[in-house]
């Protein structure tokens, strides 16, 4: 935290090295001085995607989109679940694959290695430590009546699994680990960021130590941005089916046809009607990618009973084309780039592990082990 020197800056000790002109020769000699710098505080947020597949239109303009704008004014710690995706059990190729893939597109969408921390969450074992520390003060009863853990349970009910249980668990060593005070979620997180704060409470309360900081929910922009599926029901995402989502990795070619697959109903029947959700969801698609003048425009002819689902389709996937267009092609150049993917991964496994090891050394003093 900001010592008092002022609202919003930290204190920083450096060392100087001023250098003395010689008298004569052989007479010169180095000072050493440490003085006080002052730097703005950052506060942490900390998010994380789980590696199960291509990014898509819901990540970038749901998540993503703020990252690049967050990675300015934050000290931000952005990884790659691939732990948790080990409760669908993946195979060993379609882990690394995945994994890769959401890694280069975090990049081709912008987020900066030298301003953001980026990192796969299993190249940072002090993770899975704390998950060991914070599960033996996380309780079955507790565990079990997770929203998200019951919804999985009715989903597979042949892979209720130890880590599906323990879930929020992990989630939380992933965001206490760093001591992040903000966390981007969306309403179907909120549980599992309550529970968070409940394992780190516990863990203060059990340990009289006041170590833990309690992370709470973060929306940077001033409005969410939820971007409905082609479907014609919920939000878009991968587990509703390949056809419901737009990737950014999509050829113009994919997003065409999933475009013109899209539901819709038979049309209005009289001026000025409500708009159903299947056909309202793909005016909010548009919202997002199209111009004003192009919303307008076919606002208008809904409302007058003259539009043509064929012709929004078509204009709708053409400016989802063009949006995409800048960083579909960052991602072949960047996915094609093995030795800038290596370096960035061990690069961002530095710099948590930095944050990470940290906690773990003070943890574990607070929990009592010490070395012979």
């Amino acid at each position: 935290m900001p010592l008092s020197f002022g609202e919003g800056f930290g204190v920083r000790l450096v060392s100087v090295l001023f250098k003395k002109k010689p008298i004569s020769p052989g007479d010169g000699f180095g000072v050493r001085l440490k003085i006080l710098t002052f730097a703005p505080y950052m506060e942490t947020v900390v998010s994380g995607i789980r590696s199960t597949g291509n990014l898509h239109l819901g990540n970038y303009y749901g998540a993503i989109q703020n990252f690049v704008k967050m990675q300015n004014e934050y000290k931000c710690y952005f990884f790659i679940a691939d732990l948790h995706s080990l409760t669908t059990h993946p195979t060993p190729a379609n882990l690394h694959g995945t994994a890769k893939q959401v890694l280069v597109e975090y990049l081709a969408a912008g987020i900066d290695p030298e301003k953001a921390t980026i990192y796969l969450q299993s190249d940072v074992p002090e993770v899975i430590e704390l998950y060991l520390y914070l599960n033996m003060n996380a309780y079955q009863g507790e565990l079990e009546r997770s929203t998200s853990f019951k919804d999985k349970v009715r989903a597979n009910p042949d892979n209720v699994n130890a880590g599906l249980l323990t879930y929020p668990v992990l989630m939380a060593a992933d965001i206490l680990i760093h001591h992040a005070t903000k966390v981007p979620v969306g309403k179907d997180q909120e549980q599992h960021l309550e529970m968070s704060r409940t394992f780190g409470n516990r863990f203060n309360r059990l340990y009289n130590n006041d170590y833990f900081t309690e992370p709470y929910a973060f929306n940077f922009s001033e409005s969410l941005v939820k971007i409905p599926g082609l479907d014609g029901k919920g939000k878009m995402g991968k587990s509703e089916g390949e056809g419901n989502a737009i990737f950014l990795s999509d050829t113009p070619e994919a997003i065409r046809k999933k475009v013109m697959r899209a539901v819709t109903d038979a049309g209005p029947t009289q001026d000025n009607q409500p708009k159903p959700q299947e056909i309202q969801n793909l005016f909010d698609l548009m919202k997002v990618v199209s111009t004003p003048d192009t919303l307008e425009h076919f606002d208008n002819l809904y409302n007058t009973c003259a539009i043509r689902y064929g012709d929004l389709k078509k204009q709708l996937a053409e400016d989802m084309i063009i949006a995409t267009a800048p960083i579909r092609e960052k991602i072949q150049d960047i996915a094609n780039d093995a030795p800038l993917l290596r370096q960035v991964a061990r690069y961002g496994a530095t710099k948590a592990r930095e944050s990470a090891s940290k906690t773990i050394k003070e943890v574990r003093e607070i929990i009592g082990f010490r070395n012979f």
